[in-house]
């Protein structure tokens, strides 16, 4: 099989510091944080040379990781963190929590935002999307007993 695994979700922000802090609350660990620059990372991701700060954090089994980026040059060309629901391209981030009421409450205290409601799908899950640092949408759900 060709395909090992999913590495980490990659996500633009404008203030580092505010996102590492949300993602803490919520359960994760910075794992590492340094600056990117020179030229053959701009060939990598298309842009020419560019600077990047970025901070990597981790879920708490180890298995997932979301790429925090903050783009010093070049400069940030497109926002789409308002994006509905029913936006084309990547949208949210999921994630597993085991007391939702909870969650939500630590998350508040860092300016997160619910959506629409808190739902229940069946007797399977508790959901909810919720805006978080500088508008990002998250999703978290709760799996009942």
């Amino acid at each position: 099989m060709a395909l090992r695994r999913m590495d980490n979700v990659g996500i633009v922000v404008e203030s580092l510091d505010t996102a590492i802090a949300f993602f803490t609350e919520l359960g994760m660990t910075l794992e590492g944080r340094a600056t990117i620059e020179g030229e053959w990372a701009g060939r990598v991701t298309g842009l020419g040379h560019q600077q990047v700060e970025i901070a990597m954090m981790v879920t708490p089994d180890g298995h997932s990781r979301l790429e925090l980026s903050r783009f010093l040059t070049p400069p940030v060309v497109a926002d789409h963190r308002n994006a509905p629901v029913n936006a084309l391209g990547y949208l949210r981030v999921m994630f597993a929590v085991d007391n939702l009421d909870e969650v939500l409450a630590r998350l508040r205290t860092r300016g997160a935002q619910l959506v629409g409601d808190v739902v229940q799908y069946e007797d399977s899950y508790r959901l909810c999307y919720i805006r978080g640092p500088e508008g990002l949408l998250i999703g978290l759900a709760e799996q009942l007993a």
